[in-house]
């Protein structure tokens, strides 16, 4: 069985290097950076899987203008075009497709989270009642409990 210098086996670096994954380089502790130099040096499909994840997380995360996010989305496409995974070239193509409407996050930094929140009460409210016969009290109902 193989063991690495921080002491994991293939398993357990595996295992334990799903949350660091989820974040920036920036946040990563003294462990999780370690265990990521081990995981890239024996994944590095994975470490550039990472970066194109991070790269596209870093563009959204910065204060800039649309027509900068513009720029650094088509550096983005073409990094991922050059990676060849085929998981970032769906990613790219629903981008593309939603082009015009993603680009307005960059005008007003907002996004419509808080009415698919809305929506996602609504289903699961109509959920608990099995289904909805009398619309007009249905809103009725709904109007009082989320109004």
């Amino acid at each position: 069985m193989e063991i690495f210098e921080n002491g994991d086996t293939r398993k357990q670096l595996l295992a334990r290097s799903r949350y660091l994954l989820y974040k920036t380089r920036e946040k990563w502790t003294a462990s999780q950076k370690q265990r990521a130099k081990i995981l890239f040096s024996e994944y590095t499909d994975m470490e550039k899987a990472y970066n194109l994840a991070d790269g596209l997380r870093k563009i959204y995360n910065q204060k800039i203008q649309k027509s900068v996010a513009m720029l650094k989305l088509a550096h983005w496409f073409k990094e991922v075009e050059e990676s060849g995974f085929k998981a970032f070239s769906v990613l790219m193509k629903t981008i593309m497709h939603h082009y015009s409407d993603i680009l307005n996050y960059f005008d007003q930094r907002s996004t419509n989270a808080s009415a698919e929140s809305f929506n996602a009460k609504i289903k699961n409210f109509r959920l608990q009642l099995r289904g909805v016969r009398d619309k007009s009290f249905f809103l009725f109902r709904l109007s009082k409990l989320f109004a």
